[in-house]
């Protein structure tokens, strides 16, 4: 299997200002994650950036990047670009691993990736793992997603889902069960669908629950989910974060 792995990388964060370029043990952030991407079994691992100073600091340290435009609303358009920059076919396996995953797991990655090799049926594959806390599954910050028998999505929210009949007549005091699963934002696309993505319109869903997957299932597309056994790493939102991600390097 061959597949691609782009990360798409921007500087405008209103939590944490030029996160790609945060320091990690030394090293920007970006090339922390693709340095990890590389211990998959990617064939190419390219950061796309917005910002030259991006681009500059990945290619100090032997990461391939390319400049994109900065006006891209999402990491998805982004990433559509990148596929035609870097002239990749229309069955290309691509993953799009977000750029403030410096821990990522790279078994987390080929089993995206390998997922959507063997699923015709679906033109995206992702990520998820069981939830076993409580407060995670209340939280709206926490993406839920729920499956069909195939392992296809049928919904992501950040509601609490799946939810029980009477489960608010006394609050969220346990989990259901089977336990309900939390969606890691890592993707797999045929580039050829990654290109489409962004001409599809948006979905009324995607902008109440504010996810973009949510585009793809509305207009009628299929997502296969891996299930994890294990948690990816943490990632990096905010400055608190930062100080937890430097913590595990050092």
């Amino acid at each position: 299997m061959s597949f691609s792995v782009l990360i798409p990388a921007r500087l405008a964060s209103t939590r944490l200002p030029d996160k790609p370029l945060a320091d990690i043990g030394g090293l920007p952030m970006v090339v922390r994650v693709a340095q990890r991407a590389a211990q998959s079994g990617a064939n190419r691992v390219v950061v796309a950036a917005d910002s030259p100073s991006i681009v500059d600091a990945c290619r100090q340290h032997g990461v391939d990047a390319l400049l994109t435009r900065d006006d891209h609303p999402s990491g998805s358009d982004r990433l559509a670009e990148a596929c035609t920059l870097l002239g990749l076919d229309g069955d290309d396996l691509v993953v799009n691993l977000q750029g403030d995953e410096p821990l990522i797991a790279p078994a987390m990655i080929d089993a995206c990736a390998g997922l959507l090799a063997r699923r015709p049926d679906c033109v995206m594959s992702t990520v998820a793992h069981a939830i076993d806390e409580v407060a995670e599954f209340a939280n709206p910050n926490v993406v839920k997603v729920v499956l069909d028998a195939q392992s296809r999505a049928l919904y992501f929210s950040r509601a609490p889902i799946a939810w029980w009949r009477d489960g608010f007549a006394g609050g969220i005091l346990r989990l259901p069960d089977p336990a309900p699963l939390r969606h890691v934002g890592l993707y797999a696309y045929r580039a050829g669908f990654l290109r489409r993505f962004p001409l599809l319109a948006q979905a009324p869903l995607e902008q109440t629950e504010a996810l973009e997957q949510l585009r793809v299932l509305w207009h009628g597309e299929r997502i296969a989910v891996h299930v994890a056994s294990e948690r990816p790493g943490p990632g990096v939102d905010t400055p608190e974060d930062l100080a937890r991600v430097r913590a595990l390097f050092a």
